[in-house]
């Protein structure tokens, strides 16, 4: 930010921001999503092994940053491929994190292999997938990952209470409408 934007706590507001003191313009700092899925195929997850800090070596579900203009579950099922070069049906959103000291929203999905195969793509050193009394425990990168594959465990076979998205047939919160329309 330029030598313009000074700590304060704008009018109106409970906390400090980063506020122009030439205009007035409050420039928000909010927390970053994180999109993914817990990938199933007969009874096995999919988990790949980070090539990138922080946590290299250790396993991960395939997650990372939503990138602006794309719906949470077009994320989801693009760092799945990006990480693990597989191909994902979402069946629904297992679970959300709030990982507020990092500032951090996560949405992790749950999702079958949509077709046979999968490598490490760039960001990955390997992927592989692991029965439930197989997985490395001691080596799981993050708590959230711990977490997401608990609550597969504890709701698998069972429906989830989220849709997978927005409806296919209304585009509204997915893309810009038309001016005049709802």
């Amino acid at each position: 930010m330029s030598d313009r934007f000074r700590r304060s706590i704008p009018e109106g507001d409970d906390r400090e921001r980063l506020v122009c003191s030439d205009c007035g313009f409050v420039a928000y700092e909010n927390p970053k999503v994180v999109v993914g899925a817990v990938v199933e195929e007969a009874g096995q997850v999919l988990l790949c092994r980070r090539a990138i800090a922080p946590r290299a070596g250790f396993w991960t579900l395939p997650a990372g940053y939503m990138e602006l203009g794309e719906t949470v579950q077009e994320g989801a099922t693009r760092e799945v491929w990006e990480e693990a070069r597989a191909r994902v049906r979402l069946e629904g959103i297992l679970a959300v994190f709030s990982i507020a000291r990092i500032g951090q929203v996560q949405v992790i999905f749950r999702g079958r292999l949509a077709e046979p195969g999968w490598s490490a793509g760039p960001e990955s050193l390997e992927v592989r997938l692991f029965g439930w009394d197989d997985i490395p425990w001691e080596e799981i990168a993050f708590p959230s990952v711990r977490w997401a594959l608990q609550h597969w465990r504890a709701t698998c076979g069972q429906p989830l209470g989220a849709p997978a998205g927005n409806p296919p047939d209304d585009l509204r919160g997915t893309r810009p409408l038309p001016a005049g329309a709802d």
